[in-house]
């Protein structure tokens, strides 16, 4: 589908799924503005995505901040939160960290709520939302209860949103394991045999890439008739999750 003449404002878009994103949908005629708390980040983003995009400093933390961001913004088509604070609020519950797993709150359920109401008196009546969230939320992977429960919490609020806000499209994109600078913190040889382990586990061999992600974002942005849906992106990874957590 061709996105000519249809504006797309991604949070979150300065590395990983979310520059990803903004060059999938730019290769298809959207005009692109992206955004992060790091003009320097953004602006080397943009030079990878090698189409033209707007880029915006933005701290999506504040609500102050979301209001004049999208103030400025004209009618949006298509509204991407991919929005992370990283891999905080991860480990035993035991160990956890409260002021680790209000980070991760606020730097991914609250920032997703936050941009959706500054952004609705912009948003095209019958344009889209789409969430990017983790399958960690349907998973039981042991040490990942704190960022279960925040993707978790942006999941349950997919299908009443869709009803709450139709006829605006509301939906997520749901990925597995991902490789992209969220597991930096890993070691490299760990996470290099960590990878290798999901993917002899995956029906298709493989862990994901920013573009598998940007696909299906794409794809929610341009099926006029889906809404309220939480769609898989994991290779198939959930369906072996045993053999994973073995």
């Amino acid at each position: 589908m061709s996105f000519d003449g249809q504006r797309v404002v991604i949070i979150g878009a300065s590395a990983g799924i979310g520059e990803a994103a903004a060059k999938t949908f730019a290769a298809r005629g959207a005009a692109v503005t992206i955004t992060g708390r790091s003009k320097e980040r953004l602006d080397r983003a943009a030079e990878r995505i090698g189409r033209p995009v707007l880029v915006a400093e933005l701290d999506a933390t504040s609500r102050g901040a979301l209001d004049a961001f999208f103030a400025t913004t004209g009618t949006i088509d298509h509204l991407v939160l991919s929005a992370s604070p990283g891999a905080v609020g991860v480990g035993p519950i035991a160990a956890v960290d409260e002021a680790a797993l209000r980070q991760a709150f606020d730097g991914k359920f609250f920032v997703h709520v936050k941009a959706i109401q500054a952004a609705l008196p912009q948003l095209r009546r019958d344009g889209s939302v789409t969430m990017v969230t983790a399958a960690s939320a349907r998973s039981a992977f042991p040490g990942t209860a704190g960022i279960a429960a925040a993707n978790g919490a942006l999941e349950t609020m997919v299908a009443p949103l869709a009803v709450e806000l139709a006829p605006l499209r509301v939906n997520a994109v749901s990925p597995g394991v991902i490789d992209t600078h969220w597991w930096n913190a890993m070691p490299e040889d760990q996470r290099r045999a960590y990878f290798d382990s999901v993917a002899a586990a995956s029906p298709v061999r493989r862990v994901g890439k920013p573009a598998d992600v940007a696909a299906a974002i794409v794809y929610l942005a341009s099926a006029s008739f889906v809404t309220g849906t939480v769609l898989e992106c994991t290779g198939g990874s959930n369906l072996t999750a045993a053999a994973l957590a073995s």
